[in-house]
């Protein structure tokens, strides 16, 4: 393992990027998506049952009416003032009716954990069944065929360098926040707020 600091990384981000806590996302239906219910089959949607498995028989709102207050009310974040308004006028008008994807399964048994909303490449497929993710601070490998996870690199504690090399930063890490993750050729390489570059070889 490798592990790097790079002293003028994310400069320029702003301070409410750099928070103490993994805090990802959670809307009014996270309790209904922990492991309280099981997977979603894409049998079970046949047969009505909602792919996320939120329980709208005993909700006082319909996923209808709920997503249509969600389209009316949502401001979509924008760095560049009605940036949105003008590519909109570039826009071709979508053809719909193809059927793009089927869905197969939804697996509650695992969560992403991101801690700001504009971070990106925090969940990386190696394949079509092979996909690795951070999760607080681990980063974990899930297998849609097995429907198991497996720890692949824990930044929580101590992340210390197994090998010497010249850029390696001996005395290593401690609870890295992570902000970009690679995996490819399997070789695994995780970014953090602070600089922090560690590289390591994945054996899956």
């Amino acid at each position: 393992m490798l592990v790097i600091k790079m002293q003028e990384a994310h400069d320029g981000l702003d301070d409410d990027f750099h928070v103490d806590a993994w805090d990802s996302d959670v809307d009014e239906f996270d309790y209904y998506s922990s492991n309280k219910i099981g997977d979603t089959s894409a049998a079970q949607a046949r047969k009505g049952k909602d792919i996320q498995g939120i329980p709208w028989g005993r909700l006082n709102i319909t996923r209808d009416k709920y997503r249509q207050t969600r389209l009316e009310q949502y401001i979509n974040y924008e760095n560049v003032p009605t940036c949105g308004d003008s590519s909109a006028k570039d826009c071709m008008v979508t053809q719909k009716g193809a059927l793009f994807y089927d869905f197969w399964r939804n697996s509650r048994s695992i969560k992403s954990s991101i801690i700001h909303f504009q971070l990106r490449n925090l969940v990386w497929a190696t394949s079509k069944h092979d996909v690795y993710l951070m999760s607080n601070f681990l980063v974990n490998h899930y297998s849609t065929l097995t429907s198991r996870k497996h720890e692949v690199l824990n930044v929580q504690g101590h992340v210390s360098p197994s090998e010497k090399h010249a850029e390696s930063l001996l005395e290593g890490f401690t609870r890295t926040q992570v902000s970009t993750l690679a995996v490819k050729d399997k070789i695994l390489v995780a970014g953090g707020f602070q600089g922090e570059f560690i590289c390591k070889v994945s054996m899956l």
